[in-house]
């Protein structure tokens, strides 16, 4: 259906399955790993058979961060980078604000770009020997991908900052401490665990998660009545689609609800 060439996309049973495939590379990101991204993200985004959303690496890798060896064939490298988080940029956005949730299975190591984009999932499972770390300023560079946004409102601002000048590394075990993924998975069961949460998600009432999502997505911003307003008109509305009404009949019929995403 997608002629990608450096991702891979699979879909079945309300889940795509986008996998970066680049192992030779880390799956560094590219131009064109990050176009790539951001039509999947589309797709994802515009799909209502795509109710859930795996994010994963191929190889030891999640994502070794963006392809530095690209940013050397150009004179303008500034422009070429800019016209990369375009592409990066839309697609976390995409992620982001589609109802579907997206779950990051972190493989291996996830860097530089890769950090951003595991921290940026709305749950990131983690393989046992995975590890973390910013990576940006090694090479002179700031962060991307969202990291400046998502990471302070995981972990604080200091530890934040400590991740981000340093280049510290975290750990599977350490990411989860401070916050900054959901839980570890052993190395073999990590797809799998990742797998049977999407399709729990994918059967669940779509939309209310995206409400979810946009409601957290919000909140730091909002006045305590400003949010209020949007949690009552949220729940509203929601009382009124197929899902809500079925879920209500479905708790006063003591039975297990059948939602459509509707």
């Amino acid at each position: 259906m997608f002629d990608f060439q450096t991702i891979r996309m699979e879909t079945g049973d309300g889940v795509a399955t986008i996998t970066l495939d680049r192992p030779e590379r880390g799956n560094a990101m590219d131009m064109e790993v990050m176009r790539e991204l951001m039509h999947a993200s589309l797709h994802c985004d515009e799909s209502p058979q795509v109710r859930a959303v795996i994010i994963t690496g191929a190889g030891r890798f999640f994502c070794a961060g963006g392809d530095l060896a690209s940013f050397g064939d150009t004179d303008d490298p500034a422009s070429l980078i800019k016209e990369m988080t375009v592409y990066f940029h839309a697609a976390v956005s995409r992620f982001n604000r589609m109802d579907a949730p997206v779950i990051a299975a972190v493989n291996g190591m996830a860097a530089g770009a890769g950090f951003s984009l595991a921290a940026a999932c709305d749950i990131s499972l983690a393989a046992a020997s995975a590890r973390f770390a910013s990576q940006y300023t090694a090479a002179a560079l700031s962060p991307d991908g969202s990291s400046t946004f998502f990471v302070p409102r995981l972990v604080g601002m200091r530890r934040a900052a400590e991740l981000m000048l340093t280049n510290r590394m975290l750990s599977a075990e350490e990411a989860v401490e401070w916050g900054l993924i959901t839980r570890v998975v052993e190395d073999e069961r990590l797809l799998d665990e990742a797998r049977e949460l999407a399709e729990g998600l994918a059967a669940g009432p779509t939309l209310a998660y995206g409400a979810v999502k946009r409601l957290l997505a919000e909140s730091s911003a909002a006045t305590l009545e400003t949010q209020m307003e949007m949690e009552a008109r949220s729940i509203g509305a929601l009382s009124a689609s197929a899902d809500g009404r079925e879920g209500v009949r479905a708790f006063l019929e003591k039975r297990p609800p059948r939602f459509t995403g509707e």
